[in-house]
């Protein structure tokens, strides 16, 4: 979110923090459908359906055992049983089961007509003259009923369903070859900075590596969007508004990491207003992340998160992500469990929603892990999900419990 422009610009933006649920709100609000394509069944995995899947048929397409043994009417598993034929899988049965009579069968294969009832082979005597009779006390019927599992005509995955490895095999199993789903979102990233350099090269004293970049790229990669990386510009308007421009013609989004804080030299604002983006915020309230930004040109939508890179990856996690998927039509719900505190948790200041990475700990307590604040990257790396401590509250005692949002499952 954008800081203020320069004191040489004529109109500014609100500087007032706006809670983080009406930021949240506001930006849903210009989440618009982002379009569909069609995709091969290998292709989909991850993508967000863009329709409904319908079964053509029933599931299974017919009543087939569930066992090894013999097809048989109930009311004769008291007596001797003569075997009229054998039915292997991928077999039609080729006779009509009738009194004191049975059919050998195959895990898998059709039922015959005429049985109601499959006895295991283990509950079986076999006698002479190619008959069998049942040993056991009582049998379950063993036959899984055509249509058990899905009936023609049933919604079988809805439009906006995330696919996952689980849904590939009902696509396949509803002969779902090529599958519609969500457009990708194209995804332009710019860091800013002249203090940034890039990962391969050893910095220099005032430097510091590019974080923020590759960090978002993952991100944005976990969620199956296209993203495209433009470098590095330096804090200078000119370079900016080049690369800006070439990042909003060629892209859905542009996502700028630095340069929207309210130094002399984050000019990120001044190339947002020179060329006509409709700045919706710039200051949330909520820790880390107050500085950021979102703008509005034409269709195109534009982030700018502020450099550290805690609070890029918490913005991405608890603003843009939910906004991606809901343009690509996915309601997106974040893996939440409750757990008790393991100390007490004191703020000093209780101004914004705070979000404090925490691990999980051998006794079903979550502890909150060193934190030195939005540039203390390593702190996330051991961290099993974020907390939110809402503003207004600068107290939590041990033993309280809290939602977790958990970071490595979703």
């Amino acid at each position: 979110m954008c800081s203020q422009f320069n004191n040489k610009l004529s109109k500014k933006v609100n500087r007032e923090l706006l809670p983080f649920e009406i930021a949240f709100q506001k930006l849903m609000g210009y989440a618009e459908f982002i379009g569909e394509e069609t995709v091969g069944l290998t292709e989909c995995l991850g993508r967000i359906l863009a329709e409904d899947i319908v079964s053509d048929m029933d599931v299974p397409p017919f009543s087939k055992s569930v066992m090894d043994g013999y097809a048989c009417r109930r009311e004769d598993i008291a007596n001797e049983l003569t075997v009229i034929e054998e039915i292997s899988a991928g077999t039609i049965p080729q006779k009509k089961i009738g009194k004191n009579r049975c059919a050998k069968i195959m895990t898998g294969a059709m039922v015959p007509q005429g049985a109601d009832v499959v006895i295991i082979v283990e509950e079986t005597e076999i006698l002479d003259d190619n008959r069998v009779k049942f040993v056991g006390d009582d049998t379950p019927e063993n036959i899984y009923h055509r249509g058990e599992d899905i009936h023609k005509g049933e919604i079988v995955l809805r439009k906006g369903e995330r696919i996952f490895p689980q849904h590939i095999a009902i696509l396949a199993a509803m002969g779902k070859k090529r599958v519609i789903v969500a457009r990708r979102p194209r995804i332009a990233i710019i860091a800013t900075g002249n203090e940034i350099i890039e990962p391969e090269f050893t910095p220099k004293l005032s430097q510091i590596r590019n974080i923020n970049s590759y960090e978002l790229i993952a991100q944005i990669a976990h969620i199956n969007a296209e993203c495209k990386y433009y470098g590095i510009v330096r804090d200078d308007f000119h370079s900016m508004d080049e690369i800006f421009q070439s990042a909003i013609s060629e892209n859905d989004i542009v996502l700028i990491t630095g340069g929207v804080s309210m130094g002399e030299y984050d000019i990120v604002p001044d190339v947002l207003r020179k060329n006509g983006v409709e700045i919706i915020f710039d200051r949330i309230a909520v820790q880390p992340g107050r500085p950021s930004t979102l703008g509005i040109l034409n269709n195109k939508r534009i982030f700018g998160v502020p450099g550290n890179p805690v609070s890029a990856f918490v913005i991405f996690e608890i603003l843009i992500k939910p906004f991606l998927f809901k343009i690509m039509g996915h309601k997106y719900e974040p893996v939440n469990v409750i757990m008790p505190l393991s100390v007490e948790i004191e703020l000093q200041k209780a101004l914004r929603d705070s979000w404090i990475p925490v691990k999980s700990t051998e006794d079903g307590y979550i502890m909150p892990l060193e934190y030195h604040g939005s540039a203390h990257f390593a702190a996330l790396a051991d961290a099993d999900g974020l907390i939110c401590i809402p503003r207004g509250t600068k107290k939590l005692a041990r033993g309280t419990k809290i939602k977790v949002r958990l970071l490595k499952c979703n």
